[in-house]
């Protein structure tokens, strides 16, 4: 999944047209979400794009089953809500899916992030005010969301065993957090090579920067895609 994690639609479809021909989701967040709004999303689809809509929803479960509902007529393939909202709220997410199927929609996998993989330790125990280990607080919300009926969670690749060990190998597994070796950090803490996070067995991994802001985008997106092909 490339993250198109730009201000606005120009400088996004700049990357789509270096990276054309090779068949991957496209991950739009809040940034450009917000600017260039539903309309880029419809063209997307219409180019035969998968699209993962990184918008995690985080209100009152009315307010979600809402927003679920538009995104779902939207057609987008994925979407995400914060498990933190708890069960009530992810079961009202499935709801406004649930509703825009009834109108001819496509069923999109609805996911839940469990903790930022900026999150580290000190933050989670002393700012966030959740006790235990980082894994402790991704397995609680992981199971919350499965029992809530979603289709996976947004985790790091380093939860990756925990969850799939505890929820089963088809509970799906989207990982931020991937940085091919000798890339910059930025504001991850908890990261993997491409190559780590596939023999961990994620199902998809969510890279931006280090194509993003390549010098090379295409080439850098190749390299990725040589390595992990090397390890299969």
């Amino acid at each position: 999944m490339v993250a198109l994690d730009y201000p606005e639609a120009a400088a996004a479809e700049k990357l789509i047209e270096e990276l054309k021909g090779i068949p991957c989701y496209m991950k739009v967040g809040m940034q450009l979400f917000y600017a260039a709004g539903p309309a880029f999303v419809s063209s997307l689809k219409e180019r035969g794009y998968y699209v993962f809509l990184d918008v995690k929803m985080h209100d009152i479960p009315n307010t979600v089953k809402g927003g679920s509902n538009s995104v779902t007529k939207l057609g987008v393939d994925m979407f995400n809500v914060h498990a933190g909202g708890g069960g009530a709220m992810m079961e009202a997410a499935l709801e406004g899916v649930d509703a825009a199927l009834s109108g001819g929609a496509a069923k999109p996998a609805v996911i839940a992030v469990t903790q930022l993989t900026s999150t580290s330790q000190s933050v989670l125990n002393d700012q966030i005010g959740i006790g235990g280990t980082v894994e402790d607080a991704v397995l609680r919300y992981a199971s919350l969301a499965k029992a809530a009926g979603l289709d996976g969670v947004v985790a790091s690749p380093s939860e990756v065993v925990a969850i799939k060990t505890a929820l089963g190998a088809s509970f799906q597994t989207v990982t931020p957090g991937i940085r091919p070796a000798g890339a910059e950090l930025n504001d991850q803490t908890r990261i993997m090579t491409p190559a780590e996070a596939l023999c961990q067995g994620t199902d998809y991994m969510v890279i931006g920067r280090p194509i993003t802001a390549a010098a090379q985008p295409r080439e850098a997106l190749e390299t990725i895609i040589e390595e992990l092909i090397s390890v299969e």
